[in-house]
């Protein structure tokens, strides 16, 4: 038939056409990526983000971040954040960022999603534990990165693009800057940088209010300056420094992602209060003593005696980091089974 359209254009495509014409200049575009360590073919609904998103939340590190201690170690009480808690957190306030910002929200979902895929049980504390014992020493960061590549599906790993990859290596700052002007310290997408800054944003208030609800601390305690320039409560705190990236970063014509010097300033004191009050309370260093033989005897038994919970994946790895693997991708209640399984007595059968 004359006048026919022999090739219209895909969903995805046509999702492609709307983020060149709506985001802005600087946004990262689906059409624009790197593309994958292992080339595939094109989707024809989904955009390259989209795809990685949806992988990250049907993996299986992903369901088990729900067991994963964010900071108090096994609590009594259903309102306390997780792991899963957390990177849901994250996303929603990285997606206003990147949406305010014109940016691309499917991308940024993605990095926040699947930032702390490789946290170990038990939190900080199982990370700082697994670092000391591990040849090589341990980050979350890596082995968030080691999962998504090496790990999930069998050893296949998920094939994210280059720009979920780059963003998920590079989100944490530990006690650094948060937003670090050295290039080679930060994502090279706008959208990685925003996870970076959501990520301390997150935490510093959901942090805060686990540990109010815990009776760690009072909400009187927090320093009246930091009161002054965020507000008093959990809501104001985070409106007030989401509110700050985007007009700082729109000053700035996006050249990075930023905070005002007031805001920025006002974050790392108030992550050096909960560091100074509630990460290293007095009151956790037995319960973290209790934390560290659970992780150290776990892996001392499993180099001894692997079986099967020691993958053989990845290829020509050491068994050190494989059983590394193994305990990084455990839950805290799983960890706390496995160490009474192997070392709690059992009771005899009478007959």
């Amino acid at each position: 038939m004359t006048g026919s359209i022999k090739n219209p254009m895909s969903i995805r495509e046509k999702i492609e056409e709307i983020e060149k014409n709506f985001f802005s200049e600087k946004a990262c575009l689906s059409s624009a990526s790197r593309g994958r360590v292992r080339p595939e073919k094109l989707h024809p609904l989904r955009t390259d983000f989209q795809r990685d998103r949806d992988r990250i939340i049907h993996c299986k590190s992903f369901r088990r971040l729900k067991h994963k201690t964010q900071v108090f170690l096994a609590p009594f009480g259903d309102h306390y954040r997780t792991r899963l808690t957390h990177a849901l957190e994250v996303s929603q306030i990285a997606r206003t960022i990147a949406k305010a910002l014109r940016l691309n929200e499917d991308l940024t979902e993605a990095i926040a999603l699947s930032h702390d895929l490789g946290h170990t049980p038990f939190g900080h504390a199982g990370e700082a534990i697994l670092s000391n014992i591990l040849p090589g020493g341990f980050t979350h960061a890596d082995q968030s990165l080691r999962v998504v590549d090496k790990l999930e599906y069998d050893g296949k790993g998920l094939n994210l693009t280059y720009e979920v990859r780059d963003g998920i290596a590079k989100h944490s700052k530990g006690k650094g800057d948060i937003l670090s002007e050295k290039k080679d310290d930060m994502p090279v997408t706008l959208e990685g940088q925003i996870v970076r800054a959501s990520d301390v944003i997150a935490y510093v208030n959901h942090d805060i209010d686990d540990a109010v609800r815990a009776g760690v601390i009072k909400n009187s305690d927090i320093p009246d300056k930091l009161v002054r320039i965020f507000g008093k409560w959990h809501a104001s705190r985070i409106d007030r420094m989401v509110e700050d990236v985007v007009r700082s970063s729109l000053k700035i014509e996006l050249k990075r992602i930023t905070m005002s010097d007031e805001v920025a300033e006002g974050v790392s004191d108030l992550r050096q209060f909960l560091y100074e009050r509630v990460y290293f309370n007095p009151a956790s260093s037995e319960e973290l003593k209790k934390t560290e033989k659970i992780i150290t005897d776990l892996y001392t038994h499993i180099l001894e005696k692997p079986g099967d919970l020691v993958k053989p994946y990845p290829e020509g790895d050491s068994l050190e980091r494989r059983v590394g693997d193994a305990i990084a991708g455990m839950t805290d209640l799983y960890a706390l089974r496995l160490y009474e399984q192997i070392f709690f007595p059992c009771s005899w059968p009478v007959l």
